[in-house]
């Protein structure tokens, strides 16, 4: 079954709640700073945060959770920035924009990305949590990008059973790269600007795994209106949008030559 992004509640709830998890989340990353990973039990981290045990289990499944308390709030924000992608954009550029919104939640709290980064690297459960998080992304992107593959504007030799696995690979390709310059910025103690360093990432990624998908697909998977290319005898007339890829058009008018 496709996994399904829920909404979010009230304004109020969901600041409450995501309060609550950020209050947890600080208080298992002090005891595990102090006591240990292993030493640390969830009634020490509920005691901590002021709440109760059954209080901690309403919002964490288990302890390794508990310090990765933003992701499911993140998952909608970048889902939105899907749904709410501008018809011309390339598809490959709105994932782009979508996992930057988890660069963004680790940027908001340095310091603590950079605790959480170091604890990620010693527990082994807790890489597993990490890694178990960004497969969701992953799965987000793979989703979007397989509704917005255009074999057309792929080329010759791409069968339905290449689909799945080009659209994983972009979006595996766009999760490595953030991941790539997170790591990296982490490890120097999350200074620098790295939304820069994540738009020269991208732009590697844009250029190595950027064709095959269709901006602006209609409902019945038809092709791109932004570009529009038709033989006419002899001759070529092209109709683009002025907010156009130059890439697209390009594409549009190898297209109807390699249809001579």
């Amino acid at each position: 079954m496709p996994e399904t992004v829920k909404p979010s509640r009230t304004p109020a709830a969901t600041s409450q709640r995501l309060k609550l998890r950020r209050d947890l989340a600080a208080a298992a990353m002090e005891l595990f700073a102090t006591k240990g990973y292993e030493g640390t039990t969830v009634d020490e981290i509920a005691a901590r945060a002021g709440v109760a045990r059954r209080t901690f289990f309403r919002h964490f499944r288990s302890k390794e959770e508990a310090i990765f308390p933003d992701h499911d709030e993140t998952l909608v924000r970048v889902q939105a920035v899907l749904e709410a992608a501008p018809a011309h954009e390339h598809p490959l550029d709105t994932v782009c924009r979508g996992i930057k919104e988890v660069m963004r939640m680790y940027a908001s709290s340095p310091k603590g990305s950079v605790e959480r980064y170091k604890l990620t690297r010693e527990v082994p459960a807790l890489r597993e949590r990490e890694i178990a998080s960004v497969a969701r992304y992953e799965r987000l992107f793979t989703r979007y990008l397989l509704g917005h593959f255009d074999e057309a504007a792929h080329g010759d030799g791409v069968s339905d059973f290449d689909e799945p696995l080009l659209a994983e690979v972009a979006a595996s390709a766009v999760v490595t790269a953030h991941n790539h310059v997170l790591r990296r910025w982490l490890r120097g103690g999350a200074v620098g600007d790295v939304e820069a360093q994540l738009d020269h990432a991208f732009a590697i990624v844009r250029k190595t795994f950027g064709t095959g998908f269709g901006a602006n697909r209609t409902e019945g998977g038809g092709r791109s209106l932004a570009a529009q290319t038709e033989r006419q005898d002899e001759v070529l007339v092209t109709v683009a949008r002025t907010d156009a890829p130059l890439e697209d058009i390009m594409s549009s008018i190898e297209e109807a030559l390699r249809r001579r």
